[in-house]
């Protein structure tokens, strides 16, 4: 038994009970945190207005509205047409979920419901880059690793002024994943504002397998596990990565989280349970007015000793369920944080079904860290703060690896 190791066998995982997915690749903004078995209908006017009496709601001005359109419209353009009674329907449920002016919060037709669920199962076409709502702009959050996106450049923090010339601004995430999305062999151009400077970047799509986690031991000893995403499969794939760094003899392990969008919030419990005691809170969801508190909490694998030590990387592409585990691991004492600060994704999505084949994505809380901290906008901090420069990739080094590496071989490491 390792000096680490508290437990001689890793426990076998639950099943996964789906309660996060995330949507990468040409991206979503959402990190969504979805609730297993939704399947809720608006099936009436007084569910729609949130239990009101009709009566209540003076519904004639919308009523005029889509009178006049269908009464006077005539389209002029390619781009223009009469839209079907399902088409109607459709685009004024979007715009009562635009109503509420957060990002991501949105509704899913037919098509992009389809889409969405193509990008959960991590096979689809697209440039390999997480996206979303940063300060008003469309913004970069991560480019995945070995994708068009990293191959061309593209950087956490990137914002996103064009795609294919069409401004941005005001710009849904949907809207943009509809431009950046087509087939593999095909560009897109990004006019992308990176450290300062506006350039045009040229990116050829191609079909996009989501990585999860690769481990690899260094020759000083430092286990490392690169985790990608937080997948459905992301937590099993873990406890085997945790199982070849038990085998190593190593009791110092680096967990990479940079550029990690996030995921499956499940998951991020999972992999946090492995680290701390039975009932230990990992995540608390704050719902408001709406609902108690709900706190997730860890289901006691607690494998390792306090002889472990444990560094966790992070940056500005770390986000969701990366920053639920990292803030767990850190105000537990288990793990010190090193790299640039986190995105800041504070809040949590529901997917419901409107019918079988749409959905809406809403916000339904938001999360703090086990010591209440809410981070949404604003990121986690790390211990020890490394940059990592243009200039460092260009010279292939890595300064927030070595300065994490160098952290884990001092003898006087504490937690």
């Amino acid at each position: 038994m390792k000096a680490s190791l508290k437990k001689s066998l890793l426990p076998s995982l639950a099943a996964i009970s789906i309660i996060g997915a995330f949507s990468v690749g040409i991206g979503v903004g959402g990190h969504l945190e979805k609730k297993a078995g939704i399947a809720r209908t608006l099936d009436s006017q007084q569910q729609l207005l949130g239990g009101q009496a009709t009566s209540s709601v003076d519904m004639a001005p919308f009523w005029k509205a889509a009178g006049i359109l269908n009464e006077k419209f005539v389209a002029t353009s390619a781009s223009s047409s009469i839209p079907t009674s399902e088409d109607m329907v459709y685009g004024a449920i979007g715009g009562l979920a635009a109503s509420y002016g957060d990002p991501y919060t949105t509704f899913f037709p037919p098509k992009e419901s389809k889409d969405f669920e193509d990008e959960v199962r991590g096979d689809f076409g697209g440039i390999g880059a997480e996206i979303g709502i940063k300060d008003n702009v469309l913004s970069v959050v991560a480019p995945l690793k070995n994708t068009p996106a990293e191959r061309a450049g593209l950087k956490a923090g990137d914002a996103i002024l064009k795609i294919d010339k069409k401004f941005t601004a005001g710009m849904t995430v949907e809207d943009a994943i509809a431009i950046i999305r087509g087939p593999k062999g095909t560009k897109v151009i990004l006019t992308i504002k990176q450290n300062g400077d506006t350039k045009d970047v040229a990116i050829e799509r191609d079909t996009i397998v989501i990585p999860t986690i690769d481990t690899k031991l260094r020759d000083d000893g430092v286990f490392v596990i690169s985790l990608y995403n937080f997948s459905s499969n992301s937590a099993t794939l873990f406890r085997g990565a945790l199982r070849e760094f038990i085998l190593s003899g190593s009791d110092k392990l680096l967990l990479d989280l940079r550029n990690n969008p996030g995921g499956y919030l499940e998951a991020a419990t999972d992999m946090a349970s492995f680290f701390l005691p039975a009932g230990k809170t990992i995540v608390t969801e704050d719902s408001g007015t709406k609902a108690p508190q709900k706190s997730d909490r860890s289901k006691g694998y607690d494998v390792f000793t306090d002889k472990l030590k444990m560094v966790v990387l992070i940056n500005e592409g770390s986000a969701s369920a990366s920053e639920i585990l990292a803030g767990a691991l850190r105000e537990h004492g288990v793990a010190k944080l090193v790299g640039e600060k986190s995105y800041g994704k504070g809040s949590v999505q529901e997917l419901v079904e409107i019918t079988p084949e749409t959905s809406l994505k809403v916000t339904v809380a938001r999360w703090l860290t086990p010591n209440g901290n809410w981070i949404s906008g604003k990121g986690i901090t790390p211990d020890v703060e490394v940059k990592f420069t243009k200039k460092d990739a260009d010279k292939k080094i890595d300064p927030q690896m070595d300065k994490a590496v160098e952290i884990l071989l001092d003898p006087n490491f504490t937690r």
